[in-house]
This record gives structure tokens, sequence and C-alpha cells, in this order.
């Protein structure tokens, strides 16, 4: 599913409302269809393996309850509003995964995943704000969105166990969506969600975004495990102090630069973060196939059907030098060079792409996609 460009600037989007103001975008597609029934999502929030929450009543009475949800809990619901929310969706329905294919103007690393509502009439999950990008697009039914002002993590939040829910909200833009429609939400402004008549569902595309705090902690963490005790501040020909008590400049610049000096090795960085940005959202699971192929089964299968890369699977890779790059699939780092860095980098940069046999020719190329496809980061078509 694609975005008509007459309806909708990638460029001058990013230019002037990226991380900047909200935005309504009346219906930009080609051809809008809501890709998800009702049913079906809530079939997935009884799975164990996908992650669901309910949250029931309204203003001043929210309820939320963690799946998975047992099938009968539905049929017990009663008039009263709720919402249904399922987390990362794109890994389980690939029409919901086609979604992102028109939000690729965004670097695939800021990805998180598609979450999918489903609400009665008047069903929300009342007034909060995101600490991450997000497009709220309209699939089925009518939704209210007010939109606030900006928050941050002073604002008050009104007593709740388990929902982040304003105590100030102050509305100060009103749209309601209506199939295909979609709202851009940037991080920190509060919204609030309504449900507009039942049969009400929400596709949110939300956009990781790490915090200084995580970067410093996963980034020193990583340094931490290089290290060794024998790694340790030295002072030959220590000179003689007028006063004991003193931390001399001298000591003090040493030892800034042993603390220091690791956190400036960019190559070392770009490594860590390459593993730490596509490390599964849910290594749980297993997306191996159940049948292992080898090189002629590969071969078999190329002229057969396109690459698909599997939703759950992240990709990133960073360049070394002028040909050579470090893929990274799943937290793992693999060096590529010459054809396998090309392969590398489509398989990055294209949702569904067709491998030639010649680009598998090279040895190195084949035995990167050969594994893979044996670890279910990607599969062919059908």
């Amino acid at each position: 599913m694609q975005l008509d460009p007459t309806r909708f600037d990638h460029a001058a989007f990013l230019r002037d409302t990226w991380q900047q103001r909200p935005l309504l975008i009346r219906n930009p597609w080609r051809g809008w269809a809501n890709p998800l029934e009702p049913d079906e999502l809530a079939g997935l929030a009884c799975e164990s393996e996908v992650e669901s929450r309910l949250v029931t009543g309204g203003t001043g009475a929210w309820q939320m309850e963690q799946g998975p949800l047992q099938e009968e809990r539905f049929a017990t619901l009663g008039s009263a509003p709720w919402t249904l929310l399922v987390q990362a969706v794109d890994y389980h329905v690939p029409a919901v995964a086609a979604l992102l294919e028109a939000f690729r103007f965004v670097p695939n690393w800021r990805v998180d995943d598609v979450m999918v509502s489903y609400a009665t009439d008047g069903g929300g999950v009342g007034p909060h704000f995101d600490q991450y990008d997000v497009f709220l697009i309209q699939g089925a039914g009518r939704r209210r969105w007010r939109i606030g002002g900006r928050h941050d993590d002073t604002s008050p939040l009104l007593p709740h166990a388990d929902l982040r829910l304003l105590a100030g909200f102050e509305v100060q833009e009103e749209w309601v969506l209506e199939p295909g429609d979609i709202v851009y939400v940037p991080p920190g402004i509060a919204h609030d969600g309504i449900a507009v008549g039942d049969d009400c569902m929400t596709y949110s595309i939300g956009f990781r975004a790490p915090s200084r705090a995580e970067l410093m902690d996963g980034w020193s963490e990583s340094l931490l495990d290089g290290l060794t005790d024998d790694d340790r501040y030295a002072d030959p020909a220590l000179p003689l102090q007028d006063n004991p008590g003193e931390i001399t400049p001298a000591a003090l610049a040493q030892l800034h630069a042993m603390a220091t000096a690791g956190l400036l090795d960019m190559d070392g960085f770009a490594r860590w973060f390459g593993q730490h940005s596509t490390r599964p959202k849910y290594p749980e699971i297993d997306w191996q196939p159940e049948q292992r192929m080898d090189q002629s089964d590969l071969a078999e299968m190329l002229p057969a059907g396109a690459l698909e890369r599997n939703p759950a699977a992240r990709f990133a890779f960073v360049r070394q030098g002028e040909t050579d790059v470090l893929l990274f699939v799943n937290g793992r780092c693999i060096p590529c060079e010459g054809a396998a860095a090309t392969l590398a980098e489509r398989i990055c940069g294209e949702d569904h792409l067709l491998v030639e046999p010649a680009a598998i020719a090279d040895p190195a190329a084949a035995e990167l996609l050969l594994a893979l496809v044996n670890e279910g980061a990607v599969a062919f078509d059908g």
C-alpha cells in the first residue's frame, strides 16, 4: 500500500513537520483498504507470544488487563466502552507489515512496530503523550483525536497503576478521522483518541528514539565487558606533592583520559549501536523454518520468487570504506565485502527483492543469503 505523492510530499514533511508539530493528513493513499478484520485482531490477543492489552471504562475509571486474553472475555465486556491494543501486529500479518513500506522515508532503524487497536463507541486510553514519533492511521470506523500541548516527564499524571494519563490536558486542535486518514504526532505532544461509533480500528506506527541514558548505559556496559582488572592507573616517577590531600590536575587528566578513551571510539560505537538497534523485540520467538536449506535448495528457489524480509527481523548496515559494510541482523554483526556487501545493502533497503542467480555466484554472498534464510530473517515469497 503506497501513499499518493500528489497528496503527501515526503521531503516537505521531513523539512516542515517531522518532530516539530502535529499534522492531519486526509487520506493520502492511492487506494485505502483496511488490512485486518476485528476478529483477526481479537484472535492475536489470545495468543501467548503476542503482547496485548484490554482497556475498559472511561474518564476517571480506566482499567487495564494484560493479555493473553481468553476468547470468552470478549463476550463479557457488555456495552461499556473498551479498547483492545495489540503490539507488533506487523510481525504476524503481512498485510499490516505492508503499511510500513509507505513510511520508508524514515530510516528503518527508527521503526519500532505497528500497534493495532480496536475500540467500541467512546473507547480510548485517555489523554497521554509518547516519547517517540507516531503515525496514527484510521483503518476502519471513525475516531476523534484531541491534540494538546507539549509535555515531558515533569508533567503531572493521574494516579493509575498501569496507564500514564495526564492530569492536565488542554485541547488545542480536534479532528475526526475517517478510514485512510492519518494523524502524525511528534514526541511529547499530548493526544487523546476517542472512538466515534463501533468498529473503530487504528494502526499506530511508532518510531524508536534511544534516550541519552540508554545510549550511555548500553555503550559503557559494552566497553566494560572488554576491560580487565589489570588495566589500572599508574604513576611511575610520581612527583612529590606539597599537600598529599590534593588530587592534582595531572592525575585528573590521566584518570579522565582512562575513563573516556573508549567512549570516543567511533568504530567501536558504530558496531555496538548496530547490534543494539537491531536486537529483536521478542527474542523468545523462534522464526527458523522447519526445514533448513542448503546451497542446492537455494539455487532452485531463486528463480521461483521474490525474497522477503521477515517483518520481525531487524536489519541495518554501516559502511566500512567505499565497498565493504557491517551488516547487522537481529543483534548480530556480519562483516561483508564485495558481492556480499552489495547483497546486504539490497536486503536492508528493500522489503521485497528479486535476487538473480548471478548475485550469489560469489561464495560469500551465497553463504550470507543461505544463513539469513535458515535463521528465518528472510524467506522466499510463498
